[in-house]
């Protein structure tokens, strides 16, 4: 099980690495939201994978740490507002400037007028 958890996080990883490489501003967002997912899938599993444990120390032999899934909570809470925040930005830059392309604007003209 440890296996495939890695694994997803790697593929979750390394597919948002290579949206936030993209030239465009909602490849982008869908990347930093794919990558933070892969963050949290790693915090929790800094928690141990166990399952029909307590989450309190005292009640059993073994107990599963409470702290990972509080941050993880958190994580998605912020996660989500920072993704709607990126989203609306990235609607206005697209409607002032026209385009959703990453480049500098100045670059961008000067390349125009050679």
């Amino acid at each position: 099980m440890e296996a495939l958890y890695a694994i997803t996080v790697g593929i979750l990883t390394a597919c948002s690495v290579f949206l936030i490489l993209r030239g465009r501003s909602f490849p982008i967002v869908i990347g930093i939201t794919m990558l933070s997912y892969a963050v949290n899938l790693f915090l929790f599993s800094t928690g141990r994978l166990v399952i029909g444990e307590n989450p309190i120390l005292g009640s059993g032999d073994s107990y599963t740490d409470p702290l990972p899934q509080a941050l993880v909570l958190t994580a998605i809470v912020i996660g989500f507002a920072m993704t709607a925040y990126s989203i609306i930005l990235a609607v206005r830059a697209r409607g002032e400037i026209g385009t959703d392309e990453v480049n500098d604007l100045d670059t961008h003209n000067d390349t125009e007028g050679r």
